[in-house]
C-alpha cells in the first residue's frame, strides 16, 4: 500500500456459509480492471457448495445459459457489513439469466458499453449503500434479487442485519456479492477505498479463488 493509498475500511463478511473470493483486490489493483464507479478494490464473493462450485455442471453450463435459480448463491441472505445508515438503494432491475460458458459470454460481452451508458443501476443492479459515520466511507453491495431488498433510505442498520438476498441483477454473469468502498456517492467521481474483513482472527483480504467459510 502507498502512502497515498487511504486506509482500509475493515467490515464483517456478509453472508454465512461458505463463499469463493472472485476478482480480489489481492490479486490486483484495480481488481475489476478499471477505477470507474469507486471499483478499483472491490471484491466479488460468489456462493460454492461442497465441491467449490456455485452450480452444478451440466451442458448448460458448458454451451448455454442457465437459471440463476439453480446456484447455491441465489436467494441466499445479505448481512450488513458494518453498522450505518442507508443512504442509498434501488431495487427495480430483474435477475439475469446465469452465464458460464464461454460462448454465452461472447455475446455478453459485447453489452458492457451499452450498460454503462445506462448508468448505476444497468451496472450493479439492485443495491444498497451504507454510510457508518454521516460522512462515509460508503459501502456499496450489489447484484441483489429483485425485491429481495429489507431496508429503505434513511434506516439505521446493525452489522449482521439481513438487508437483502443474494441476486443475479445488473452486470453479471452468475448470482454473487460484489462489494466496495468509496468516498463518495457521486459515482462518477468517485475513488475507491482498500477493503479488510475481520471474522474471528486479524482483518484479512482473501486471495483470489479463496474459499471463506463463516
Amino acid at each position: 500500500m502507498t502512502s497515498n493509498t487511504p486506509a482500509p475500511v475493515t467490515l464483517s463478511y456478509p453472508f454465512t456459509g461458505r463463499w469463493r473470493a472472485k476478482n480480489s483486490p489481492a490479486r490486483r489493483v484495480p481488481s475489476h480492471g478499471t477505477d470507474l464507479l469507486g471499483t478499483s478494490y472491490a471484491i466479488d464473493f460468489v456462493a460454492v457448495g461442497e465441491h467449490g462450485r456455485g452450480a452444478p455442471l451440466s451442458l448448460a453450463s458448458v454451451f448455454g445459459t442457465e437459471d440463476p435459480e439453480k446456484f447455491v448463491g441465489f436467494g441466499a441472505p445479505v448481512l450488513a457489513p458494518l453498522a450505518g445508515r442507508i443512504v442509498e438503494s434501488y431495487d427495480g432491475e430483474c435477475d439475469r439469466i446465469a452465464r458460464r460458458s464461454q460462448l454465452s459470454l461472447l455475446g455478453y460481452s459485447a453489452t458492457q458499453g451499452r450498460r454503462l451508458r445506462e448508468g448505476v443501476p444497468a451496472l450493479a443492479g439492485n443495491y444498497v449503500v451504507i454510510d457508518p459515520t454521516g460522512e462515509g466511507p460508503f459501502v456499496l453491495l450489489a447484484h441483489l434479487r429483485r425485491g429481495s431488498i429489507r431496508v429503505r433510505d434513511g434506516d439505521f442498520v446493525e452489522q449482521g442485519r439481513a438487508i437483502g438476498e443474494c441476486g443475479n441483477s445488473g452486470n453479471s454473469t452468475q448470482p454473487h456479492v460484489h462489494l466496495q468502498a468509496t468516498d463518495s456517492t457521486d459515482w462518477e467521481h468517485a475513488a475507491g477505498i482498500p477493503l479488510r474483513f475481520c471474522s474471528l482472527g486479524a482483518p484479512e483480504l482473501p486471495a483470489e479463488s479463496e474459499i471463506v467459510e463463516i
